[in-house]
């Protein structure tokens, strides 16, 4: 029933800057956390970022911590990964993923997008 739709990605240099966006329809539950995840070829898909309802908890991936801010805006149903100072390990598809509390969209997530591919060159 949920839907999570990526956008955002494209081809970039080094030191340039991407914010991503997901957006979510057909809503399951009343409150729910957000985060992402990429996978970068030969790799396992690893945790980026995640915020809870309101925003007042965000987590971050210590190789993106400084660089990438996540936020959301609920009357939209959107989540938003802005990428700053962007390097070419960067490179990935990006993921979004939905849960019904933060600790559970880091493991678990109950639903996820179809990913949205960024590319950093050098």
């Amino acid at each position: 029933q949920v839907q999570l739709v990526e956008s955002g990605g494209g081809l970039v240099q080094a030191g340039d800057s991407l914010r991503l966006s997901c957006a979510a329809s057909g809503r399951t539950f009343s409150t729910y956390a957000m985060g992402w995840f990429r996978q970068a070829p030969g790799k396992e898909r690893e945790f980026v970022s995640a915020i809870s309802w309101f925003g007042g908890t965000t987590y971050y991936a210590d190789s993106v911590k400084g660089r990438f801010t996540i936020s959301r805006d609920n009357a939209k149903n959107t989540v938003y990964l802005q990428m700053n100072s962007l390097k070419p390990e960067d490179t990935a598809v990006y993921y979004c993923a939905e849960a019904r509390n933060i600790l559970q969209v880091r493991t678990t997530p109950d639903y996820w997008g179809q990913g949205t591919q960024v590319t950093v060159s050098s």
